[in-house]
């Protein structure tokens, strides 16, 4: 298993990640339309949490990165404490798992990654 890594997405940084993908969706940068669509407020973009995962394996030093897939299972919101765990399916073969989840365990992203 990998040293878990912490980090906590802010508002702000959904605000830059918005500018350099051109996702400009309210949900995210928005809090009254985000809650007017259902939700406790604006949330993090996919991407970004996928992004923490895909940092995760650069600083574990796993290898370089030949694959990476992500399934969300639940929506992330600023401020919001997480950390990202990772361990080995087939160190040999170079392939592995990573979780995004928050301080209560709810798990926020799954992937799965090869490294060469």
């Amino acid at each position: 298993m990998f040293k878990p890594l912490y980090w906590t997405i802010t508002a702000e940084e959904i605000r830059e990640y918005a500018a350099a993908s051109g996702d400009f969706n309210p949900i995210h940068t928005d809090p009254d339309y985000a809650q007017k669509a259902g939700l406790k407020g604006c949330i993090a973009h996919g991407m970004l949490v996928m992004a923490l995962g895909s940092r995760a394996i650069r600083e574990w030093e796993a290898g370089d990165l030949t694959s990476y897939e992500a399934r969300f299972q639940a929506m992330t919101y600023p401020d919001e404490p997480l950390v990202v765990k990772g361990s080995w399916m087939d160190e040999a073969a170079g392939k592995g798992s990573v979780t995004v989840q928050n301080e209560k365990g709810e798990i926020k992203m799954k992937g799965t990654f090869t490294v060469k």
